[in-house]
């Protein structure tokens, strides 16, 4: 019988109709990605296209390597067709300006590319550890140098993988954007958060992440400093949340020497994800505080995994807000824990 679970840092329900329930690999890919070349000579992304992207806003490269030059390891660009950009006008707050009663600002904020790795066909379930602790590192560097920006009020950081996902490019990379609002569904999160801390008194990521390590019935992997499970209240299948052991608001506080951990977990819980389900497009997330609420005690930041799998939002899905999700996480985290 299907059942409602509720998520309990958020209040949403969703329906896990496992009923409905397919073995992992009826939700795979059917067919590996097609080969992809180390190289592409029309991929901006590529070493020695360097002067299509822009200059470089962080890199990482050997030792008296010149910037916008092809010996980069990483790099950080604008994003050429940007959602949001920095201009003149918002060296100031920007104005709400109303429309008859309609409200509108300026685009103001920033929007750049994260270039993870020189070659075209890395993928970062692939990557070592060491490879995705420096994609790590330059979130936690940009996160610091836009944080001296008053108007950026929250920022995004987001991967897109495969087309399901949204991705216009094969070339490994993700995004941040920062706006200076704080959108609404981003304010329901955190009101939620605060008003479970004063009627419970402890924050409910971290009671949710106490009892996942306690009951081990969701917990995929786990190391000294993070946990990978399955959320209680999935709303897709074979959803998974990366969640820091220590509480902190905003990963911006994290120490540089916990990248390593972080990226240890997110590499095994996107490898597994890749070798379990045939290397399936997803999104993930960073779940952050926004800049003015940087250590407040009632949000705990985390990294959420999504796969674009088999499933669709239909009518119900639609009208009701109600995900359902036909594969138990309990099911989904005990696939995901015996791979690899």
């Amino acid at each position: 019988m299907s059942e409602l679970r509720q998520n309990l840092a958020t209040r949403e329900w969703v329906i896990i109709a496992t009923e409905r329930a397919s073995k992992p690999m009826d939700f795979a890919n059917p067919a590996a990605k097609a080969p992809v070349a180390e190289r592409e000579a029309n991929c901006p992304f590529c070493p020695v296209h360097e002067a299509i992207t822009g200059p470089e806003l962080f890199a990482v490269r050997p030792e008296g390597g010149r910037p916008d030059t092809p010996s980069w390891r990483l790099r950080v660009v604008p994003n050429k067709f940007p959602a949001l950009t920095p201009s003149p006008t918002c060296a100031i707050l920007p104005q709400r300006l109303k429309e008859g009663p309609y409200l509108r600002m300026d685009g103001c904020g920033h929007h750049e590319v994260i270039v993870e790795h020189p070659r075209h066909d890395q993928t970062l379930a692939g990557m070592t550890v060491e490879e995705v602790r420096l994609i790590l590192e330059s979130y936690w560097h940009r996160h610091h140098q836009l944080a001296s920006d008053c108007n950026n009020h929250l920022m995004t950081i987001f991967r897109n993988y495969g087309e399901k996902a949204g991705a216009s490019l094969r070339h490994p990379h993700s995004q941040l954007i920062t706006t200076g609002i704080v959108p609404l569904h981003i304010r329901t999160r955190l009101y939620e958060a605060q008003r479970y801390f004063d009627d419970v008194g402890t924050c409910a990521y971290c009671d949710i992440l106490r009892h996942e390590m306690k009951s081990k019935e969701r917990l995929i992997l786990e190391n000294d400093g993070y946990a990978v499970f399955a959320p209680y209240a999935s709303g897709t299948p074979y959803e998974m949340w990366v969640m820091p052991k220590r509480h902190r608001a905003s990963f911006g506080d994290l120490p540089q020497e916990e990248l390593g951990a972080w990226a240890e977990a997110l590499q095994g819980a996107l490898a597994r994800l890749a070798k379990l389900l045939n290397d399936p497009d997803y999104n993930y997330v960073l779940q952050t505080s926004p800049y003015p609420l940087a250590a407040v005690p009632f949000y705990h930041w985390h990294l959420v995994i999504i796969p674009h799998l088999k499933t669709k939002r239909a009518g119900f899905e639609i009208g009701s807000g109600i995900s359902i999700n036909i594969v138990s996480p309990e099911a989904a985290a005990r696939a995901l824990r015996e791979t690899l």
